[in-house]
């Protein structure tokens, strides 16, 4: 027996978001115990498409953007948004998880949060904010967010912007308390498993 999955197409609501830097003032939240941030480096690329993959894998965004639910896809997407010529790398930041080990007191790092930034058409744009679920809820996505903005004010851009599904409620609330003004709504089209055509 073969089974099969009807593929059809969805379209996904989402608000595009804005954000107006120049009254930026740069203040950084403060990082939680047991984290770290690291600017963006090349050398750090499999790092960002792993917090991506585990951020996104189960959530709503994975059927919107079909790479994200993939290893292969974030480590492809992370290659092509680092690789284009509008690229921010100054509001491109990664964060790791530090855990001691109690036996050996040996320090290990994994990567939990990632965020991208473009600059396009004179708007510093937010790429992928991801943080991972087990690390959500310390204000890891604010933390992300500031830096990004601070780079893009770095480079002189004056707004940034962001989308986001509506129905990622948890995000739409993050945003609109950091500040962020709905602008717009935007379709996304994308083939989903058992939606019916």
């Amino acid at each position: 027996m073969v089974e099969s999955s009807i593929m059809g197409m969805t379209y996904f609501k989402r608000y595009r978001m804005e954000f107006d830097l120049r009254d930026w003032r740069g203040e950084d939240p403060r990082l939680p115990e047991g984290y770290e941030i690291l600017p963006y480096l090349p050398g750090l690329l499999r790092e960002h498409a792993i917090a991506k993959f585990n951020s996104f894998k189960e959530e709503l965004d994975a059927n919107v953007f079909p790479c994200l639910s993939r290893r292969d896809g974030c480590l492809r997407l992370m290659r092509e948004i680092t690789s284009r010529g509008d690229f921010v790398p100054d509001a491109t930041w990664l964060i790791r998880a530090l855990e001691t080990d109690p036996k050996t007191g040996a320090v290990q790092s994994y990567a939990v949060g990632t965020i991208q930034g473009l600059s396009t058409e004179g708007w510093g744009s937010i790429q992928n904010v991801g943080i991972d679920p087990a690390h959500r809820g310390k204000g890891l996505g604010s933390i992300l967010l500031s830096k990004a903005a601070t780079g893009f004010r770095a480079v002189g851009l004056e707004r940034m912007h962001l989308e986001v599904t509506t129905e990622n409620t948890g995000a739409v609330r993050l945003y609109e308390r950091l500040g962020f003004k709905r602008s717009s709504v935007v379709y996304k089209a994308a083939e989903v498993a058992g939606a019916s055509a």
